[in-house]
């Protein structure tokens, strides 16, 4: 018997002269379509081929994954030399090619997930079945990370489905079932489980099943037609028109994945992979994917698996979290908490108040029952975990609270109080506020070591994002604490440091109050909608503006200590919208009136602001719109809001949206060219104000030549913040230094900064 064993991979031949390759790269988490596989992979297939003893190869995995894609670490850091990298490409696509036309069936059994590189592995094979598992997902990925199919999967696909079906199946970036796969033409068979797989794959080697790929055959004729037929050039032409309609020409891998298609489509498929293969250098090298790898990926899913946590503090488990105001967002938050397992005592000032609450959940789990995502007993358990209630001892045994009342400082002070009389001493306390400063808030704890801030967005079911704000006496365990609790919750946590705003209701306030500048200035509202749509915004300016409410946004620039000249000229627009009953879309009338079903803007506003010819230029009204975000952002970080840049990128993406295809709102001034936005921004301030003033600091890394990620020049986590006196210093206490410390880029815990550690951490802050 002949056999082969390493680190990737194990090849064996049975006696049934059926050779089995079982992918198990032990140096990963799961297999991955790179050449740490390649290499193994093409000597097991090339030793079957030459084996006249082997009738045929079975490609099957021992990870939970068949396989989940290419190596985003490698893809993250792509090397410079472009012609090499196409090169490799090329080569491992050719070799497996080769294999192709090798004479001996293939089949890739598949046991679990088969995405990107892992379902063009599978396409490698002649034959195709997978295990009726539900939660395996095959499909093509690449997109929405800005690249494109490049393992021949973009040429093949047509083959199977079809031009029109290829097309969505690559530019949506689906992700399908087994049976949903087998009905597109992915995959050929599906069956219930491990055992039948690797029988039906050995049937198909055992009964004479074909080693002739359909490309390859001169007879085959792909489904609805080829590319010069009716279907296919209707759906080319169609597919290009959707396409820029759905990316606004932001997202280039959608044009190269079409562009394989048709050009690939017209030659032989020998020819046709050369095409594929200089289309993905082209979206591999993009600006696009980069940032949508760094941050899209990379950055979030650390953030999601809770790796700002500081060093040092076990996992802080939370079985009862007591929810105090039974609002929306409270309501929210006890809907997620139940969802996780935990206990939740949802309070509110009136038992009606905290049984509306929890009906909020049960709303939810209807629709989720209804759509066959849950079960009527799991609906169940989940509501039986939410105890509505008034009474505040409800709070003691619980191992976090979180308050959610009214934006209001006395009331917060006043749960506060209520709430710590009966919490036990060493439990958690967050305040789920949006503007209000923890530290003010603090104010009111006993024990402000454990006060910390836990800013939801809302819907909370829906919204991904947890901003977690650190006063400046909260712990580095609160902190912890905290994390755990978001990260328990399947949520996304960001970290920032405490002032007016924080982070993203600061950066965010500054979208919708440059919406209502070019609006008073005389851009045509709807122009400021639709651009604001093209350049990637979710929503518009106006629209979202509505949706927050204008009551809400009144009293925000109303609490603040004092109003420059343009934030009064928000102000006043703001109050004389409310004056006039416009409170926003709950109501039914804002910028837009409402009708329940549509909207559309409010013929009052253009007798209020005519349209200016001058105003006209949409690309001036989408860099407004991005580049004030990202000013706004970047002063964040410069006076350590922000911890991290990628905090910044994560927190734009999930928290308000902002365009994917940047990387976030500080990538966003690398994608622009840190010289080219200080130009623009100081443009902006001679042409609209002194909102768009550009700090030093900035000036500064654009004079120097510097970026935020590149290579050579990154500066994302480098010291941004201006170093303090020694003097200064020695006044901080504990907390305080170790938010200075982070501001400088520089991992810092209390633990660290114990008596005998001091000089150590000092050292490293460049302190002699």
């Amino acid at each position: 018997m002949s056999t082969i064993k390493n680190d990737t991979l194990e090849y064996k031949v049975g006696d049934d002269g059926i050779a089995i390759i079982n992918v198990h790269m032990k140096n990963h988490p799961t297999n991955l379509f790179s050449q740490d596989f390649f290499e193994p992979y093409f000597a097991a297939a090339e030793k079957a081929i030459k084996d006249d003893s082997v009738k045929g190869v079975i490609c099957t995995s021992s990870h939970r994954d068949f396989m989940a894609g290419a190596d985003l670490r490698m893809l993250s850091n792509p090397p410079e030399d472009k012609k090499a990298m196409f090169d490799g490409l090329l080569a491992n696509n050719r070799k497996l090619r080769e294999l192709e036309k090798g004479g001996k069936p293939f089949v890739a059994a598949i046991n679990g997930n088969a995405l990107g590189g892992g379902l063009e592995w599978a396409l490698s094979c002649h034959y195709r079945v997978a295990v009726n598992n539900k939660k395996t997902k095959i499909g093509f990925p690449e997109v929405q990370l800005g690249l494109i199919p490049g393992g021949m999967g973009n040429s093949k696909a047509p083959y199977l489905m079809g031009i029109q079906n290829a097309l969505m199946a690559i530019l949506q970036s689906q992700q399908v079932n087994p049976e949903k796969a087998a009905k597109m033409g992915l995959i050929h068979a599906v069956v219930e489980t491990e055992e039948e797989l690797m029988a039906a794959a050995k049937k198909y080697i055992l009964d004479g099943g074909s080693a002739e790929q359909p490309w390859d055959q001169k007879k085959y004729r792909v489904p609805g037609g080829g590319i010069n037929s009716p279907g296919g050039a209707q759906a080319m032409m169609g597919g290009a028109g959707n396409v820029l309609k759905m990316t606004g020409g932001n997202y280039p891998a959608a044009r190269h994945a079409m562009n394989v298609i048709y050009k690939g489509m017209q030659m032989p498929i020998d020819r046709a992979i050369e095409v594929e293969a200089r289309e993905f250098i082209q979206a591999f090298y993009s600006k696009e994917a980069q940032n949508l790898i760094r941050t899209g990926f990379f950055a979030i899913n650390e953030a999601k698996k809770g790796k700002m946590k500081p060093k040092g503090h076990e996992k802080y488990e939370i079985k009862k979290l007591g929810m105090l105001g039974a609002g929306m967002m409270g309501a929210g938050i006890a809907y997620v908490s139940a969802l996780a397992g935990m206990e939740v005592q949802l309070k509110d000032v009136k038992m009606e108040g905290a049984e509306k609450g929890k009906a909020y959940s049960e709303a939810i789990l209807k629709k989720r029952v209804a759509r066959k995502r849950t079960t009527q007993e799991k609906a169940d358990a989940i509501l039986a975990r939410i105890h509505p209630t008034t009474d505040p001892n409800s709070m003691a045994g619980c191992d976090m609270v979180i308050e959610a009342v009214f934006e209001d400082r006395n009331l917060k002070a006043k749960v506060t109080k209520e709430t710590e009389a009966v919490l036990g001493k060493d439990k958690i306390y967050g305040s789920n506020t949006s503007t209000l400063p923890i530290t003010m808030l603090a104010q009111a704890s006993d024990r402000p070591e454990n006060f910390i801030g836990i800013h939801f967005f809302s819907p909370v079911d829906k919204m991904p994002l947890v901003e977690i704000i650190v006063g400046e006496k909260t712990s580095d365990r609160a902190l912890a604490a905290a994390i755990d609790y978001v990260v328990a919750i399947r949520k996304v946590p960001i970290v920032v440091n405490d002032k007016q705003g924080f982070f993203t209701s600061r950066t965010f306030g500054t979208y919708t109050s440059e919406g209502a500048h070019l609006l008073m200035e005389g851009v045509p509202p709807v122009m400021i909608e639709n651009v604001a749509k093209h350049i990637g915004m979710p929503v518009g300016p106006l629209a979202v503006t509505d949706e927050v409410s204008h009551t809400l946004g009144l009293h925000v620039m109303g609490e603040m200590p004092e109003r420059d000249a343009e934030t009064e000229k928000v102000y006043q627009l703001t109050k004389k919208l409310v004056d006039l009953g416009r409170h926003g879309k709950k109501n039914g009338k804002g910028y837009y009136d409402y009708d329940g079903k549509t909207k559309k803007i409010w013929p009052g506003l253009e007798d209020w602001f005519p349209s200016n010819v001058n105003t006209l230029d949409a690309k001036t009204i989408g860099q407004r719109l991005l580049h004030r975000m990202a000013l706004e952002t970047y002063r964040c970080w410069d006076e350590g809001v922000l911890r991290a840049t990628k905090d910044g990128d994560v927190g734009s993406l999930l928290g308000f949206g902002f365009p994917p295809y940047t990387g976030g709102a500080i990538s966003y001034i690398d994608y622009v060219g840190v010289q080219q936005f200080v130009d623009d921004c100081d443009d902006f301030t001679k042409r609209f104000g002194p909102r768009w003033t550009v700090p030093d600091s900035l000036r500064k890394i654009a004079a120097e030549g510097k970026t935020f990620y590149g290579k050579k020049n990154g500066i994302a986590n480098k010291k941004a913040t201006a170093k303090l006196g020694m003097s200064e210093i020695k006044k901080m206490r504990e907390p305080e230094l170790v938010q200075y410390a982070n501001s400088l880029g520089i991992e810092a815990t209390e633990a660290d900064l114990k008596k005998d550690t001091l000089d150590k951490v000092l050292s490293k802050l460049g302190y002699a």
